[in-house]
């Protein structure tokens, strides 16, 4: 990418407008849930009812904890965290899709969480958790009956934006494994791998999950592996960001070749100053200290969700939009 397209798109992100505490929208609820199949979820919606306050480890909310869900045809978002991760890691994000009328599920990813790192490399199953949370939402919630089927999209980071590409269709060349390695021994990736009993094999079974009509997605793990025939398949929108001073999955291995597969060649927001985690939630005040909590000295990890958060709702806005029979 030339220094002038950097500059464009840097730029590009001081026009999402910033979205006020008064302009947010509906109060939101909030839901923790473990399903009958062991899968956990966290759950945002647009709701009714007295707000509480909740530490959550390293983060925190402010939400109507098992609040009625409002409203009819509400659109559905289901988001895949990173490795390592939890359903809270993008809590704000979720947030203010809830604000902005949206039915938000974020699943803890069986196997690659904060608690449990055994199933790293399994890939498929990691989706297919995927397509469970939207299983569940959509057929067993208590909300299910007024959510809208044909408008779900999905937000993954790292890991987890692999996770989503895998549902949208993609089919990974996973022999670009074995010489990307051996290039790149010392890289996150590469490590984390080579410290796994399992080992990724491919090819992979059929992943997708044709209910997801639009994707956004964060610095993707082995985005190297996204060959144009990998990506040939999708067809739907799709919003991609890149961390300027990515370490652990810096360029050009993560976004670009995903950029470049793609059908149409969807545009990268760079983030400039931003590091891999700062797409996480901001952390609670006295936990700076955490590594998934630090950012850069110059960089406002709150200022820039807050125009990140607008972005994604403005994305899913123009992307899922409202039908006649759900009001719109």
């Amino acid at each position: 990418m030339s220094p002038l397209s950097r500059l464009v798109l840097c730029l590009s992100l001081l026009t999402i407008p910033i979205i006020s505490d008064q302009a947010l929208g509906a109060p939101v609820g909030c839901q923790h849930i473990v399903t009958h199949d062991g899968l956990e979820l966290g759950l945002w919606y647009p709701s009714t009812g007295t707000v509480t306050h909740q530490n959550l480890g390293p983060y925190e909310q402010d939400c109507i904890a098992d609040g009625p869900l409002t409203g009819q045809h509400r659109p559905l978002i289901v988001i895949s965290h990173g490795t390592g991760g939890s359903w809270t890691s993008h809590l704000d994000t979720a947030t203010q899709l809830a604000a902005s009328g949206y039915v938000v599920v974020a699943l803890t990813e069986p196997g690659d969480n904060w608690r449990d790192q055994s199933r790293v490399t399994d890939l498929s199953g990691r989706t297919h958790a995927l397509s469970a949370a939207l299983d569940y939402v959509l057929s067993q919630w208590s909300g299910a009956a007024k959510l809208d089927s044909n408008r779900i999209g999905a937000f993954g980071f790292s890991a987890g934006g692999l996770t989503v590409l895998l549902a949208l269709g993609a089919k990974p060349d996973l022999s670009r494994l074995t010489p990307w390695c051996a290039a790149h021994p010392d890289s996150f990736t590469c490590a984390m791998i080579a410290h796994q009993k399992t080992p990724i094999n491919g090819p992979l079974p059929h992943l997708t999950d044709r209910r997801i009509r639009a994707a956004v997605i964060a610095a993707p793990a082995l985005g190297f592996t996204m060959s144009p025939q990998a990506l040939a398949g999708l067809r739907q929108p799709i919003q991609l960001w890149q961390a300027q001073n990515d370490r652990i999955l810096p360029e050009p291995g993560s976004v670009e070749p995903v950029r470049d597969a793609l059908p149409g060649h969807p545009a990268i927001h760079l983030v400039e100053g931003a590091g891999h985690f700062d797409f996480l939630a901001p952390c609670r005040p006295g936990l700076e200290t955490l590594p998934i909590c630090q950012s850069a000295a110059s960089f406002d990890r709150t200022r820039f969700h807050e125009r990140f958060n607008a972005a994604l709702v403005a994305f899913f806005n123009e992307t899922l939009p409202a039908s006649p029979r759900s009001g719109g």
